[in-house]
C-alpha cells in the first residue's frame, strides 16, 4: 500500500527559519506543502511598502514573504487578518504584554486559530512554522509554545521542523505521516546552523536576521498606542489609526484632544487621507507639515496645537502667522499664533 503525500500548511514569515521550515517540509518529509503569510496591520516593512515608501536608493520596500516564495518557487497567499476581531486581542491580551505594546503569545495563538480553519477547510494534516525553542524570549520558550498550540486548538497538528526533536512528537509523526528522523533540533538565539542549513538545502539568497520587524515592539509607538487606550472608555483601537499612529510626532493637548503633526510630505499625504471628522491644520502662507486633532479641543488648546504647528513650519522665525483649521472639506477657523521658539516648550506634551 502507497503512503499518502501528507498536506502541511505553511506560515511564511519570509525570514531564513520560516524559508528552512518550508524547505525541509516539502523537500525532506515529501508534504504538500500551503504557503501563508498573515498581514496584521503592525509590520514595519509591509506597511512601508503599502504606504509607498521608499528606501534611500529610491527604490520600493519588497515584500519579503512573496520574496521568500520565488526563491524557494512557492506560491505564498497574502492574508489580511487586521479585522476587529485581531484588534481586539491586540487591545486586550489574556496572556499580556512584552516589554512594549507586543502580546506575541496572544498574537500567536490568533494567527494559529485562523490557520487551523485554514487546515481542516482544506483538509490538511498539520500546520507549521519556522518557530525556534528559545529564540525568543516571550512565544518560544519550551511552556509557551505549548500553551499556545493548546489554545489554538492544534493539539499534536503543530510542527516547528526546526526544533522538532527537543519537542514532544507530533500526530504525523505518529502515525508514520512523516519521518521524525528527518527533523532537527535546533535551539537558541544562533544563527550558525540554520545558515549552514540553508546552504545545504540550496538556498541561495535569504534576508539577514535585523529584528524591529512589529510596529508593537517599538518603545515609541507603544506609548502612542497604549494613550489611544488609555483616553477611552472601552479599550478598542480602530484599523485606520493604525497608520496615524505609525505617522506623525503625537501631543496630547488633554484627555479630550490630540494632535499629530506630520515630518514628511509622505506622512502629511496619510494625515490628509485621515482627515474627514478630524480638524485638518496648516499654515497657508508657508510651506511646513499638517496637521491632524482628534477630538473636541478647546480655544485653549486651539491655540497651543496652531503654535506646536507653527513650530515646525517654515515660518517658524515670523513673529506671528496664520493656521488654518478645517473640517470636512471648510475653514473653520484661522488663528494668528507665536510659533513656540523651543522644543523643551511642547516636549512635556509630547506622547
Amino acid at each position: 500500500m502507497t503512503k499518502r503525500k501528507p498536506k502541511a500548511l505553511g506560515l511564511i514569515s519570509g525570514g531564513l527559519d520560516s524559508m528552512l521550515a518550508l524547505k525541509i517540509v516539502r523537500d525532506v518529509l515529501g508534504c504538500e506543502v500551503r504557503a501563508i503569510n498573515f498581514y496584521t496591520g503592525f509590520c514595519i516593512t509591509e506597511t512601508q511598502r503599502r504606504r509607498g515608501t521608499r528606501k534611500s536608493d529610491g527604490s520600493v520596500k519588497p515584500n519579503e514573504a512573496l520574496v521568500a516564495g520565488a526563491e524557494l518557487e512557492t506560491e505564498v497567499e497574502l492574508i489580511d487578518i487586521s479585522d476587529a476581531g485581531y484588534l481586539d486581542v491586540i487591545a486586550n491580551p489574556k496572556f499580556g504584554y512584552g516589554a512594549n505594546a507586543n502580546p506575541c503569545v496572544d498574537c500567536r495563538i490568533d494567527m494559529f486559530q485562523r490557520a487551523r480553519v485554514m487546515l481542516e477547510e482544506w483538509g490538511g494534516d498539520f500546520v507549521f512554522t519556522g518557530e525556534v525553542l528559545g529564540q525568543r524570549p516571550k512565544s518560544q520558550r519550551r511552556d509557551t509554545l505549548g500553551l499556545i498550540e493548546k489554545n489554538a486548538g492544534l493539539q499534536g497538528r503543530l510542527l516547528r521542523p526546526l526544533s522538532a526533536k527537543l519537542l514532544p512528537p507530533t500526530r504525523a509523526e505518529e502515525e508514520g505521516l512523516i519521518d521524525r528522523e528527518k527533523l532537527l533540533d535546533i535551539s537558541g538565539r544562533g544563527r550558525k546552523e540554520q545558515i549552514a542549513l540553508a546552504q545545504e538545502l540550496g538556498i541561495g539568497s535569504f534576508p539577514q536576521p535585523a529584528g524591529g520587524c512589529c510596529y508593537l515592539t517599538d518603545e515609541a509607538f507603544a506609548r502612542k498606542f497604549f494613550d489611544i487606550l488609555d483616553h477611552r472608555e472601552e479599550r478598542r483601537i480602530e484599523k485606520e489609526e493604525i497608520v496615524l499612529l505609525a505617522s506623525g510626532r503625537h501631543f496630547r493637548l488633554s484627555p479630550r484632544a490630540k494632535l499629530v503633526v506630520g515630518r514628511t510630505e509622505g506622512e502629511n499625504f496619510q494625515l490628509e487621507r485621515h482627515a474627514p471628522g478630524r480638524y485638518l491644520l496648516q499654515a497657508p502662507d508657508h510651506n511646513g507639515p499638517v496637521g491632524l486633532v482628534e477630538g473636541e479641543p478647546t480655544w485653549e488648546e486651539m491655540v497651543v496645537a496652531s503654535r506646536i504647528l507653527a513650530r515646525y513650519g517654515q515660518g517658524r522665525a515670523e513673529p506671528r502667522l496664520v493656521v488654518e483649521w478645517r473640517r470636512d472639506g471648510g475653514v473653520e477657523d484661522r488663528l494668528e499664533v507665536v510659533p513656540y521658539r523651543d522644543d523643551a516648550e511642547i516636549e512635556k506634551l509630547r506622547i
